[in-house]
């Protein structure tokens, strides 16, 4: 099988030359595009998501042979998170060649966080399907490097810091209240409210709930650090 230019370039910007390119165009095929001759992505998705964690749990603990479970458990999560792979995908530029359906074109698929995610685990699984684990290895350390080193040392997201800040003080944890929504279906934008019990409040807005919410959390957290 002979891929396009546009795949071969796909390839340079990964750092990995398939053998088996079937593999890459799966990885790259969304589920609004498949039929019963082209498999979507889902399986490869499932599969590239432990192999990315087995790297990264190996990656952590070699960088830092002092930190603690306790420490090592939120660098984890901030390095798999959905966020984080579709940050990548980005930077990579999966969404120029993903194969989508044309609804799903037509309602900016290619910039969605999720399909971005989904798709960046996929390609993970088909490095490792095509050349083994020391090369799905290989890759993800190239694209992750600055991240693992500059993931912050207790990178606990700030909605389980907010949570720990209100019962270390004897209140209940804070609630999360969606004011406003809008923009079109497929770029929405979410603003948060996160509420403490005594009142203390802070907004924020962004394109997932998660991310406002995050917002939100970190936005109270740093009111309530300068209050103190």
């Amino acid at each position: 099988m002979k891929l396009s230019a546009e795949l071969r370039a796909f390839e340079a910007r990964i750092g990995h030359r398939f053998e088996r390119p079937e593999l890459l165009l799966r990885a790259l095929t969304h589920g609004s595009v498949s039929s019963p001759s082209r498999a979507d992505n889902q399986r490869l998705e499932f599969l590239g998501d432990r192999v990315l964690g087995l790297v990264m749990a190996t990656a952590l603990l070699e960088r830092d042979r002092e930190a603690t479970e306790g420490q090592l458990a939120p660098r984890f999560n901030a390095l798999v998170r959905k966020e984080t792979c579709a940050e990548v995908a980005r930077e990579i530029e999966i969404g120029a060649v993903l194969k989508l359906g044309r609804s799903e074109m037509m309602s900016g698929g290619r910039r969605k966080q999720a399909l971005l995610g989904d798709a960046m685990e996929a390609v993970i699984a088909a490095v490792y399907k095509d050349a083994g684990f020391e090369a799905a290895q290989a890759m993800i350390l190239r694209l992750w490097d600055a991240r693992i080193d500059e993931v912050e040392s207790d990178a606990r997201d700030a909605k389980t810091a907010l949570q720990e800040w209100a019962q270390a003080r004897g209140q209940v944890p804070p609630d999360y209240l969606e004011l406003e929504r809008s923009g079109p279906d497929h770029a929405p934008r979410f603003t948060i409210a996160a509420r403490l019990q005594d009142g203390a409040e802070a907004r924020a807005t962004a394109g997932s709930k998660r991310q406002a919410e995050q917002a939100a959390a970190a936005a109270l957290l740093d009111r309530l650090e300068q209050r103190t």
